[in-house]
């Protein structure tokens, strides 16, 4: 599904523990690292997407978590010019998020990336409230501040006045 603007809507899911670190995620056999995110699918609401998508890319369901917030608004961010898809239908050129905060309630044990065929994960690590700036790939950047920046506040973070700069090659 994707808008006439060409954007695919989406939830992004932040997890924290109980110590107040972040779940940071191993994308399935490559180096690189992500919160969980996927697809609204048509009839969902984002609240529905939410629980789905925990559930296929954790393993995790309903009642493992309490949601603390969410973003306000859509937040944007466009794909590489290499990462677009020119199937069928309309182009998509990026994602249009909205960004939930959850906390643990139940065991870390319960996260579980192999509950379907096709999992999108295989490690997760806890890590402190700023440090997915640092890793995660250059063009989620800046969704990923916004929507740290927004949600800083229902952690007890305090949220930063400046966005995360490129880095110089």
């Amino acid at each position: 599904m994707i808008d006439f603007d060409g954007f695919r809507p989406n939830v992004g899911i932040v997890l924290s523990s109980a110590k107040g670190q972040l779940l940071w995620a191993k994308r399935i056999r490559q180096n690189a690292w992500q919160f969980p995110q996927g697809g609204i699918q048509r009839g969902e609401t984002p609240e529905d997407a939410l629980y789905r998508e925990l559930h296929e890319e954790l393993g995790l369901r309903e009642q493992h978590v309490e949601v603390l917030g969410v973003t306000t608004g859509w937040l944007r961010y466009r794909l590489p010019s290499h990462y677009l898809r020119y199937g069928r239908g309309r182009l998509c050129i990026g994602q249009k998020q909205k960004w939930f905060l959850l906390r643990l309630l139940g065991e870390e044990s319960a996260v579980d990336f192999n509950v379907t065929d096709k999992p999108e994960f295989d490690g997760w690590r806890w890590v402190d409230y700023w440090d997915p700036m640092n890793e995660v790939v250059e063009f989620k950047r800046g969704v990923y501040w916004r929507a740290l920046n927004e949600l800083a506040p229902l952690m007890g973070v305090e949220p930063r006045a400046v966005r995360h700069r490129r880095r110089s090659l």
